[in-house]
């Protein structure tokens, strides 16, 4: 099952409906569906404000929170796409700070869904674009047409053939963690690519690279880096990498950052995790690398404190669903979001709940945590395919759903984490009342 949604409007659910009959041709590679339906919505992806791209990954939607507090926090308007959503269709859009309005969002996949398709105004011809085509479509289109300061864009899938890489001329680019996700699509197989999985994964992310324009990116490992460089290379674009031309560490309470125009002295990011020092220091050195916006010091620290990225290690407040106990929630599902939560529970005993993707490794997450497991809880994943218990080892309960599970844990003080799939973390969100805003 694919990544739709409902809504309790009726007007945005028949574009939903609509979303829903979308598929895409088995093999279609390429960037010829999405310019040819923007050229007939009037190409608005020339006309937007400045971008900040960023691909990756992991820490690319945390970069991107982080990008968006910073600038808000010195009084900028910030249009955003990201994904996936949690709950509403709507998180996807952002419109110079809010999520858009169900009136505009019904209008809006109307008007791109009625373009794609055939007729005389839209030129004869069918483009069958994909769900994720028509949401950057809707986005481009939306944010072309009210005034803001900067536009934050994540990269959906990939960076090479991604629908958001027909920006043509960003403010700058930046790549975040790099590691092994989509394997089907990301490593398939292509003559002229690197046959190493991990240098593979930077060609493809590397593939948002502009010419003539800044791009930031964290270390790798030597292959991964030489297929950065040698894209940005190529486009001569600058390219300022991260132990090299500038740093980001932990320092006492807080977050040192420095590069060749200096150094700060930051408070510690307010999204839980080691990791999240590295992806703050992206957002900062993605601002502090181009010559189009300016942002304040105090900007940076403010935007630092204040980002927020549901699912994403946050510990959900007490409730009827968590009672008083700890519980953690984590979109996490492939081995590097594993060896984040590892790190960032070691040393410590925890329950855990999953809910994975049978397309995903039961190890990605088991593996990391594996000593740090009191009791290991195996939950559907609503409206997808999922891993059954005993693909996660002997050890594994099941549960009919998370307030099951939950309820079935013994009361001994321990930490909670609900991990494994982003669609069962909405899910979590949704019992737990707390809707991304």
């Amino acid at each position: 099952m694919m990544d739709f949604a409902t809504s309790s409007n009726p007007a945005v659910q028949r574009q939903l409906d609509r979303l829903a009959a979308l598929s895409v041709p088995q093999g279609r590679l390429g960037l010829g569906t999405i310019r040819a339906l923007l050229d007939r919505l009037g190409n608005p992806q020339r006309r937007l404000p400045p971008v900040f791209h960023v691909a990756g990954t992991n820490g690319k939607g945390s970069t991107c929170a982080f990008l968006r507090a910073m600038l808000e926090a010195d009084g900028k308007r910030v249009h955003a796409t990201t994904s996936p959503h949690l709950v509403r269709y709507n998180e996807r859009i952002r419109v110079a700070g809010r999520l858009i309005e169900d009136a505009r969002l019904a209008e809006l996949l109307a008007e791109v869904l009625d373009a794609s398709e055939g007729g005389d105004q839209a030129g004869g011809e069918d483009l069958a674009p994909s769900f994720f085509e028509v949401t950057i479509a809707a986005a481009f289109v939306e944010f072309a047409r009210v005034p803001a300061d900067a536009c934050v864009i994540e990269v959906g899938l990939g960076g090479r053939f991604d629908a958001t890489n027909v920006i043509e001329s960003p403010a700058i680019c930046g790549i975040a963690a790099l590691g092994i996700d989509h394997e089907r699509f990301l490593l398939a197989p292509e003559e002229g690519v690197p046959s190493e999985p991990i240098a593979r994964i930077a060609f493809e992310k590397a593939g948002i690279v502009k010419p003539g324009r800044p791009v930031i990116a964290l270390s790798y490992p030597e292959g991964a880096f030489l297929e950065v460089e040698r894209a940005a290379l190529a486009a001569r674009a600058p390219l300022a990498v991260k132990g090299r031309d500038w740093d980001a560490s932990a320092e006492l309470a807080g977050l040192h950052y420095q590069d060749r125009q200096g150094e700060l002295a930051l408070p510690a990011p307010s999204l839980p995790g080691p990791h999240q020092i590295e992806n703050a220091g992206l957002a900062l050195a993605m601002l502090r690398h181009q010559d189009v916006i300016s942002v304040s010091r105090e900007a940076m620290a403010a935007g630092i404190r204040a980002a927020r990225w549901p699912a994403r290690l946050q510990r959900l407040a007490p409730g009827p669903l968590t009672g008083n106990r700890e519980v953690w929630l984590d979109g996490g599902h492939n081995p590097s979001a594993g060896a984040m939560l590892g790190a960032h529970f070691a040393g410590q005993r925890l329950h855990l709940i999953v809910g994975m993707l049978e397309a995903k490794d039961p190890k990605a997450l088991t593996g990391p945590l594996g000593e740090t497991l009191a009791s290991l809880t195996v939950v559907p994943v609503p409206g997808h395919d999922y891993h059954p218990p005993e693909a996660f080892g002997p050890d594994a309960q099941s549960a009919p759903d998370v307030p099951a599970a939950l309820a079935a844990l013994p009361e001994d003080g321990l930490p909670v984490l609900i991990a494994g799939s982003l669609y069962l973390a909405g899910t979590v969100l949704q019992l737990a009342g707390k809707l991304p805003d």
